[in-house]
């Protein structure tokens, strides 16, 4: 997911996904989806959003992995750092992410963004 988002496409690779993958975002923006079902569905939701979204991302820090007792999920914070491209304007925002993975494919994604962060990167103006 970090070589994809770094090299200009946005979330992870279609391999890497279950094809009945659920996607949660408990904290959705208003009017957005807060649950995906399945593989096509997602990114049919999230490619045509990836390429308008004006930032171009410039690094990922990994910030920690946490094991769990179940041996198929684990969480990652992380975060993710860009520049707004419509403004020059450099930002970054913190993320948490809850991964199940069976038979080496994502089966369920819930992520808890920054969205108060992203939301102020975009609207960002000099003075």
């Amino acid at each position: 997911m970090r070589r994809q988002w770094l090299g200009g496409e946005g979330g992870p690779l279609p391999d890497l996904l279950a094809e009945d993958v659920v996607i949660e975002m408990p904290f959705a923006r208003p009017g957005g989806p807060s649950r995906i079902e399945g593989r096509a569905a997602f990114l049919a939701f999230a490619e045509p959003r990836r390429a308008a979204f004006p930032v171009r991302f410039e690094a990922v820090r990994e910030v920690a992995v946490h094991d769990t007792a179940d041996p198929e999920v684990i969480v990652v914070e992380y975060e993710l750092e860009g520049t707004v491209t419509t403004t020059g304007h450099r930002a970054s925002a913190r993320f948490i992410g809850v991964l199940r993975a069976r038979d080496g494919r994502i089966v369920l994604w819930r992520e808890y963004q920054n969205t108060q962060a992203i939301a102020e990167a975009l609207e960002y103006r000099p003075s």
